[in-house]
């Protein structure tokens, strides 16, 4: 299922934002020492600060992962055939107006929603979606999650119907099948080299399709003119200053220039919601995928599963989240799923790794063969120094990985915490070039992804080839199994036996160590505009962070 020259990008982007990672850390008193600023704009353009970037480049490609291709194009210029809301946990109705299972899960249908035109005023068709997944079977690198794995056709039954059919059972096809972009034939037929295109003025579906404004320092989208929707989008404009780093996005947003972030803001609550309390607004619940250490399983001797629940066993997660994630999080438990996948979560499933117990950690590395001398655990290659790789610049995962390397130095294990630059961590973390490192983990709408991509074998890539999730090369016979029946069947009740048993199976073998699940950063200033979700009212989350989501945002938002 797993494309991963291309997937693995598109799980950086998403990843990298969703989890705040990256963010820069901002000097409270600097903050407070900010005079409140002259708020004079109007309602007619909510500021968004969901990408920090020195200077734009126009690409509306939503092909391209998040990064390449500006936000929002995957999630407010470009729409798919259904929107998942993690915070109800449904499926919510979107260019298509319903769906269905057929031929005992060997075909998926959509039916098509009246009445959506494109915004240059063509409508939209079925032959529109069957033309989108032909391009990403004839341009490969264009299918981010792999559909053309268990794909075999796609026909459209006049303007209304389209339908999918398999060459096996599938059932987590249709998240993949929902939430891609869909893209109006009528103009992407001519486009030589679609993954080259930079697609300067979008033809989309979507609210907010006219690019109106775009230098190097802001740009700004507005409303589609022929949206689908009456009444919608309430807010004209949507405008994007550039900023070079969270530093400078944060800042902008603590001084009333923004209305609207999705980034980490150390001490939110000091430095962003007590300025301002009625007003400013920070909601960032642990929905997004989990965090782990991850430990190659190739290196010796992380293979042994001993090890590997030595270093959990040392790691006091309490601390970490509290001092690296502000307390916005909580520790991991045995299953490592986020809060999003709560309802799949069987209570029953525990490990005695998830403690914090260093005398335990040093009982089980003496019986691994790793004796303590000197303060340094002993193997037979010598003494057990290895290197921790972080994202440079990250400021929330580096504090964190400083952290866990003082845990685990108090065992024995002595490690050195590495910054590497973006692409150069990517590069090597996905060859299997590392030792330990701090990173994201896969999440779909059920357990199935993250544990695909934790414990399967299709995903265990050889070492210096790019695996997509399996940074740390295990492959579990168990979780094959498991999977493969998650795969065949599409009966509610039965996946819901299966998703036991890959807790279970996780937490018995513990293929990589999780610390916490991310939060979905949000933060917003309601001066001007309403609509946000709240503790108080969760309908949403209020981060940007994971399209196509944002649309239900988007369309709701409104002037105060």
């Amino acid at each position: 299922m797993v494309t991963l020259s291309w997937l693995k990008h598109w799980l950086l982007h998403s990843r990298r934002i969703a989890t705040g990672a990256g963010a820069a850390l901002l000097l409270p008193g600097l903050l407070a020492a900010c005079a409140d600023p002259v708020q004079d704009r109007g309602a007619d353009a909510l500021v968004i600060a969901q990408e920090t970037q020195a200077a734009w480049t126009r690409n509306f490609n939503p092909f391209l992962p998040n990064g390449a291709a500006r936000w929002p194009t995957r999630g407010g210029i470009y729409e798919p055939l259904l929107v998942y809301n993690r915070v109800a946990g449904t499926w919510v109705p979107w260019l298509a107006d319903a769906w269905s299972w057929e031929d005992d899960g060997r075909s998926l249908r959509f039916h098509l929603r009246h009445g959506v035109r494109w915004s240059d005023g063509e409508a939209l068709t079925a032959d529109d979606v069957a033309f989108t997944f032909s391009l990403m079977k004839a341009h490969p690198a264009l299918d981010s999650v792999g559909v053309w794995g268990w794909l075999a056709s796609v026909e459209a039954l006049g303007d209304d119907e389209v339908v999918f059919h398999l060459s096996r059972p599938f059932s987590p096809g249709l998240e993949d099948v929902a939430e891609a972009p869909i893209v109006p034939r009528h103009v992407w037929r001519d486009v030589a080299d679609p993954l080259a295109w930079d697609n300067p003025e979008p033809v989309a579906t979507g609210p907010y399709t006219e690019v109106t404004t775009f230098t190097s320092q802001v740009w700004e989208l507005g409303r589609n003119p022929d949206y689908w929707q009456p009444g919608k989008p309430a807010i004209p404009t949507l405008r994007f200053p550039a900023f070079a780093g969270n530093d400078a996005a944060n800042l902008a947003l603590v001084n009333g220039e923004v209305d609207w972030a999705g980034n980490f803001v150390p001490a939110v609550g000091r430095t962003f919601v007590a300025r301002d309390p009625e007003n400013h607004l920070s909601w960032s619940p642990p929905v997004e995928a989990t965090v782990y250490l991850y430990a190659n399983t190739t290196v010796a001797p992380f293979a042994d599963q001993r090890v590997r629940e030595a270093l959990s066993l040392a790691i006091d997660r309490d601390r970490l989240v509290t001092v690296a994630l502000d307390g916005l999080t909580h520790p991991a438990d045995a299953t490592g799923l986020s809060d999003a996948l709560a309802p799949f979560r069987d209570p029953t499933v525990t490990a005695a790794w998830t403690a914090h117990d260093p005398a335990a950690a040093a009982t089980l590395l003496d019986a691994a063969g790793l004796p303590l001398e000197d303060g340094v655990r002993v193997g037979p290659d010598g003494p057990l120094t290895v290197e921790l790789l972080v994202v440079a610049g990250w400021s929330d995962w580096i504090r964190a990985a400083q952290l866990v390397a003082r845990d685990l130095g108090e065992v024995g294990v002595s490690v050195r915490v590495r910054p590497v630059d973006f692409s150069g961590w990517l590069d090597r973390v996905q060859r299997g070039d590392f030792t330990l490192t701090i990173g994201w983990s896969s999440q779909g709408t059920t357990p199935y992804t993250g544990y695909r991509d934790l414990m399967g074998s299709q995903s265990a890539r050889p070492i210096g080839e790019a695996s997509g999730g399996n940074w740390h090369r295990h492959a579990s016979p168990t979780a094959d199994r498991l999977l493969a029946q998650v795969e065949a069947t599409s009966d509610p009740e039965a996946q819901a036996a299966l998703f036991d048993a890959l807790q279970a199976t996780f937490a018995a073998e513990l293929p990589a160590i999780p610390l916490f699940p991310a939060p979905a950063w949000g933060v917003a200033n309601t001066r001007l505009f309403v609509g946000f979700p709240t503790p108080e009212d969760p309908w949403v989350t209020l981060s940007p962070n994971h399209p196509p989501e944002p649309l239900l945002l988007l369309t709701t938002l409104a002037p105060r």
